[in-house]
């Protein structure tokens, strides 16, 4: 298939990747066990760790990042994990946390609503739990989870070890993960890291790393002290996807070059742009106001349109991909996506397809 048959992705993830992206990928292969390897991989982290807000060493995983997300039930939970649920993938970790063998319960709420930080410190006030997972952006939903309060929360009990996916907000809105106190910040590279899908990065706290270090069952390829003693000499437990690597470097650096602040600030006008679409024809937001993505705008179809169709009608007419919903709200919302290379104009040229195919819906 041509590129040309391709459609601008404007769905949660994957999101398109930049010509320059690419270009880095057709690097020359390099072996993994020798210098050339050692200085791209240290390459990477300077511009790495401010993007996670981190001094610690960040961990590159030849994985997506279900596998650091199962990694660290494997490796960090030796009583009880506390999963907070608000959405598909959160739901999940529930479910990879038990077929794990592990003893877990969650906090359960509506798909659309956020984890209240009270709702945890009441749960984690019972006792008996050493680590809870979040899902900072739940791409299903569209919610943005309140981190910085849920944080706070988790450190009033020193024992518990606070693991965040930020998979669909890394890199698009602030992630301080020392100043929080969390233990692991991951994410898959695919959706606002704008890289092509197969790389997960983490980074994980002193704590994490001692509680690992007496954890039994550890398996070996997303064992953390596997990672950090192969980070101690700039690589990785196993062999890595070389050319994503040079991906890797090559986005760092342009994240780094155009600014993080700057970035946010990108994301949130882009996100506020959709939010007026929406509003212009009378769709609901899916999330509640205070706990919206910034990355992606889930609408709730409270028109009654067809959504399928509409997605195929705005493909077919102007060759431009939205997402309708996942799991159990789907067809009754749908999504668009802002996260990554997005700009001014492309989000206009977006929002102008739909103006046009929507007269046809509503």
């Amino acid at each position: 298939m041509s590129d040309a048959q391709l459609p601008k992705l404007f769905i949660p993830g994957p999101v398109d990747i930049a010509p320059e992206t690419y270009e880095a990928m057709r690097q020359p292969m390099i072996g993994h066990r020798g210098g050339d390897f050692e200085a791209l991989y240290a390459s990477i982290q300077p511009n790495l760790k401010p993007i996670l807000g981190t001094e610690r060493p960040v961990y590159i995983s030849t994985s997506s990042a279900w596998g650091v997300m199962e990694g660290c039930i494997r490796n960090l939970v030796q009583k009880k994990v506390l999963n907070l649920c608000c959405g598909a993938f959160s739901d999940k970790w529930f479910g990879v946390a038990e077929s794990c063998g592990k003893n877990a319960e969650k906090i359960q709420v509506e798909w659309g609503e956020a984890i209240d930080p009270e709702a945890v410190r009441a749960k984690l006030a019972e006792g008996g739990f050493d680590t809870v997972t979040l899902v900072h952006n739940e791409t299903s939903t569209g919610v943005l989870n309140d981190l910085a309060a849920i944080a706070a929360v988790v450190n009033e009990f020193p024992e518990v070890l606070l693991v965040v996916d930020t998979v669909s907000s890394l890199s698009a809105v602030p992630i301080d993960m020392d100043k929080l106190g969390i233990d692991v910040v991951l994410a898959g590279v695919q959706k606002a890291l704008a890289l092509p899908p197969g790389l997960a990065v983490f980074a994980i706290s002193e704590a994490a790393l001692e509680r690992a270090a007496t954890t039994e069952g550890r398996g070996y390829y997303f064992d953390f002290l596997e990672f950090e003693k192969n980070a101690a000499k700039n690589n990785t437990p196993s062999t890595p996807a070389i050319s994503l690597l040079y991906a890797l470097k090559q986005k760092v650096d342009a994240i780094m070059a155009e600014g993080l602040e700057a970035r946010f600030a990108r994301h949130d006008k882009l996100n506020a742009m959709v939010h007026a679409w929406a509003a212009k024809h009378g769709f609901a937001q899916f999330p509640p106001e205070g706990n919206r993505s910034k990355t992606l705008t889930t609408l709730a179809n409270n028109d009654q349109i067809d959504v399928p169709a509409f997605i195929k009608a705005l493909r077919a007419k102007h060759n431009i991909l939205i997402n309708g919903g996942y799991g159990k709200i789907k067809g009754v919302t749908f999504r668009i996506s802002n996260m990554g290379n997005e700009c001014e104009q492309s989000m206009q040229e977006l929002i102008d397809a739909l103006d046009d195919v929507i007269v046809d819906f509503i």
